[in-house]
């Protein structure tokens, strides 16, 4: 009975349009009132306590070194330098999309800051040159959900807060299946381009190509340096944050000069916007955990799941599909910090992998980015790149279809996640 009250409240406050993290309130409210013990002061505790944690850190530090990536001119000549390489094969500009998008979800993590500098700044190139801009415009939204899934990724710390599951591990164990999502777009694309007569950009000279390599330089080691470091032990995934927002403050107001000091204090304001929205979302829905955990909810779920617990392939695509449904109103944070704390106790008692389901959820929950109705990174593409929401939504299928192929491979053979997982580890 506790289950339908927590759903019902949950359901009806997003339905009456009551803003996620103020909804999860309301469920903890009604819970501890169903149940007899509310009491505001463990309310007010609880979220304190559960966003006083040091691992947490690494949020807006990892916003604020996007942000600064962006101003800072790292973005734009990442995306020269995949021009210099690849732009001169057929299709080649969606290729580069797609290179860049690897690249700069290896620096920031957050897959709308990514779509936004990618649409902005490959969009007008594609439109020029003759590409169906509607089909570019979704392959951009398409990368840019690959950045939760390559480290450092902020989906990933959150899911390990709220799940307790090793975020180091996460990190190590979502390199190969973003290259896997990345190949995969690549693939989608060739194929769906391939009927458009369009001329590549010309072939780069080597010397060109040592240019812009050159000029791309401080941007492409800055993920050798975050990645190495937490592979190596050398500082945790919250310091390598630090690293990473001082690193992109260094190299844009120093080495590429395209970071003004007039240009800071925009940049740290969207930075701390964006991450009092997140945090205050991970404080509420750590009360709702609690609460979760005090009620028995996952006993209760664990008896419903009883049939498919037994198989473990067969339970994850049960969960992947619940994930995908949840996906199409809920934006990811909600998901992972709804969703995770209820279905991690189901997972270890089926003896999956913990590493393994937060890779795997993490990935759902990054594909739900680019579902109707919500779909966070298709609105953006469709703003920054004035394309209409409805033919961006038609642009990103054959894009989205590719990526559920990838995610239902993995779930399949959960060996390609695992065994790559075990030589970084």
């Amino acid at each position: 009975m506790i289950l339908g009250v927590f759903l019902g409240t949950l359901f009806l406050g997003l339905a009456i349009g009551v803003p996620v993290s103020f909804a999860l309130i309301l469920c903890a409210v009604v819970m501890m009132v169903w149940t007899g013990q509310f009491n505001a002061q463990i309310i007010s505790q609880q979220m304190v306590t559960g966003a006083n944690t040091f691992t947490l850190l690494a949020i807006p530090f990892f916003l604020l070194a996007g942000e600064l990536m962006n101003a800072g001119g790292l973005s734009k000549r990442i995306v020269e330098f995949a021009v210099a390489c690849v732009g001169h094969i057929r299709g080649g500009l969606g290729i580069v999309a797609v290179l860049a998008a690897v690249v700069m979800a290896s620096l920031s993590g957050s897959a709308a800051a990514d779509s936004a500098a990618l649409a902005a700044i490959l969009i007008p190139m594609m439109r020029q040159a003759g590409y169906n801009v509607p089909r570019s415009a979704g392959l951009m939204a398409a990368g840019g959900v690959i950045a939760p899934v390559i480290p450092p990724s902020i989906a990933f710390i959150i899911f390990g807060v709220a799940a307790n599951v090793s975020i180091t591990g996460l990190f190590m164990g979502g390199i190969f299946p973003g290259l896997l999502m990345a190949a995969s777009l690549i693939a989608a694309w060739i194929i769906v381009s391939r009927r458009e007569n369009i001329a590549p950009l010309p072939r780069r000279s080597g010397y060109e190509r040592l240019v812009a390599t050159a000029r791309a330089g401080w941007a492409l080691v800055m993920p050798v340096i975050i990645l190495g470091g937490i592979r190596f032990g050398v500082f945790t995934p919250t310091e390598a944050a630090v690293i990473a927002a001082v690193y992109a403050l260094f190299v844009g107001m120093f080495i590429y000069r395209e970071l003004k000091p007039s240009h800071l204090y925009g940049v740290f304001l969207n930075a701390a916007k964006t991450t009092s929205v997140v945090l205050f979302l991970v404080a509420a829905a750590l009360v709702t955990s609690w609460l979760i955990t005090r009620a028995n909810i996952p006993a209760e779920i664990t008896r419903l799941l009883a049939p498919v617990i037994e198989h473990p392939k067969l339970l994850m695509l049960v969960i992947v599909l619940l994930v995908l449904c949840v996906g199409t109103v809920l934006d990811l944070a909600p998901t992972i910090l709804i969703l995770s704390p209820v279905l991690m106790p189901v997972v270890t008692v089926a003896g999956i992998d913990p590493v393994y389901f937060g890779i795997i959820f993490v990935m759902t929950t990054c594909i739900g980015l680019m579902t109707p109705p919500v779909g966070v990174v298709l609105n953006v593409v469709s703003g920054v790149a004035r394309v209409p929401l409805g033919q961006v939504i038609w642009g990103v299928t054959p894009f989205l279809v590719a990526q559920v192929g990838v995610l239902m491979l993995l779930v399949a053979l959960p060996e390609l996640v695992l065994v790559p997982l075990s030589w970084l580890r």
